[in-house]
């Protein structure tokens, strides 16, 4: 039917249209299957036909003396030639009588055909006009599909929760951008100005020259860094990553070799205190990139001759992997901002590096494998970040991640 309506009109290529006529054809056919089987049936059992043997039968009239008068003759059947004429009479008013009821049905049943399928196909009509209505800037239209929970009700629903995905994702990207920009513009400004102060000014010295060429550096290793760290948090967004068998405290202690030299600078000393055997699915490169960004932390900001702990385990079907340091700490009020993009605390400076990823990129990828982050901390008392994962064969009835810090345990 699709190739055939091809050509015309528009009204005629619409779905309810399509349902009207559908509906009003098997509607008809059936109808019409039924009135067959009946006239069958009839013809059948009656042996209806037309008369075919007719007779010639003289009148009389009785005179009042009781003589009988020939008046005439006249044609004269059998009773049961009769009967099939009349069943042939009968079965041909039911057959003329069913051509006009079909007609009549088929009519009929395109205006009814008509109303239901617009009854049917009302909520369609409203998931159209909602996305006409939406926007790329503004995806905060819903359906909102009342009603049973029929087929259309789950594409209803299916497409609402498409759109909170979409707004969700489209707001995180707006506010991406955002970050990223105002990051980016205060390094930009530094190396600009420096860059006048170095090659256009008359009355800058060799002193000067160098000072703003620390200055650029400085500056340059922040968007470098900054590039780095957006570039592991798209990677690690992609969905096409291939996870595979992961040992995590062979991926810690790789960590840990990379911030050795770093931290026997500072004289700290890392301490091992991983357990064996603590396999999940991952991406071993993401997990290292999010234990070496809590080491680093932990290196710059624990004190000279500290202990930094690294240590792991399983615990109520979790996977855990903690870092603890001796450094400032983090006061309650900040610890919930701590994972959030660019946030750098209260005593971040321009000249400091950090891009304020870092912890960022650390809850990306922990729960992009299932799981949660931890952090346990008070001022003046250091700071433990625990990573937990699901372990592997984890099913549906796996316990809540406990909230104590498993390295007092």
């Amino acid at each position: 039917m699709g190739r055939f309506l091809r050509g015309l009109p528009s009204f005629f290529q619409s779905i309810r249209f399509r349902l009207t006529v559908w509906y009003s054809t098997l509607l008809s056919l059936v109808a019409g299957l039924l009135l067959a089987v009946t006239y069958v049936v009839v013809e059948r059992s009656t042996d209806p036909h037309p008369i075919t043997q007719s007779y010639q039968a003289s009148l009389y009239d009785r005179l009042d003396n009781g003589q009988k008068r020939y008046i005439g003759t006249m044609e004269v059947a059998e009773v049961e030639e009769i009967e099939s004429a009349v069943n042939y009479r009968t079965l041909e008013t039911l057959r003329t009588f069913s051509f006009g009821a079909l007609g009549g049905l088929f009519l009929l049943s395109l205006g009814i055909g008509w109303v239901l399928a617009g009854r049917a196909l009302r909520p369609v009509r409203a998931i159209a006009r909602t996305a006409e209505e939406i926007q790329a800037t503004d995806l905060s239209r819903r359906i909102q599909l009342g009603g049973a929970r029929d087929e259309l009700r789950y594409l209803a629903d299916t497409v609402d929760s498409m759109l909170d995905r979409l707004d969700t994702a489209f707001r995180t990207q707006r506010q991406l951008i955002d970050d990223v920009s105002h990051e980016l513009r205060s390094p930009l400004t530094i190396m600009r100005a420096n860059l006048d102060v170095a090659l256009t000014s008359p009355d800058a010295t060799e002193e000067d020259r160098r000072r703003a060429v620390a200055v650029m550096d400085r500056a340059t290793a922040r968007m470098s860094n900054l590039v780095e760290d957006l570039l592991a948090s798209a990677r690690r967004s992609t969905p096409a990553l291939a996870d595979t068998d992961v040992d995590l405290a062979a991926v810690a202690r790789e960590a840990m070799e990379d911030y050795s030299s770093l931290a026997s600078e500072r004289g700290l000393r890392l301490r091992d205190r991983l357990s064996p055997s603590l396999a999940l699915i991952g991406d071993p490169e993401a997990l290292r990139r999010a234990i070496g960004n809590l080491l680093s932390n932990a290196v710059r900001l624990a004190p000279s001759n500290s202990d930094i702990a690294v240590s792991s385990g399983h615990l109520d079907g979790w996977l855990w992997l903690g870092v603890a340091d001796r450094g400032p700490g983090i006061a309650e009020p900040d610890q919930a901002r701590v994972f959030d993009r660019f946030w750098r605390g209260s005593g971040a400076s321009e000249r400091d590096r950090r891009t304020g990823l870092g912890l960022a990129i650390v809850r990306q990828v922990v729960e992009s494998h299932g799981g949660q982050v931890a952090l346990h901390s008070a001022p003046g008392e250091g700071s433990t970040f625990v990573l937990w994962f699901p372990s592997r064969g984890a099913g549906s009835d796996l316990a809540p991640r406990p909230a104590t810090n498993p390295l007092l345990i």
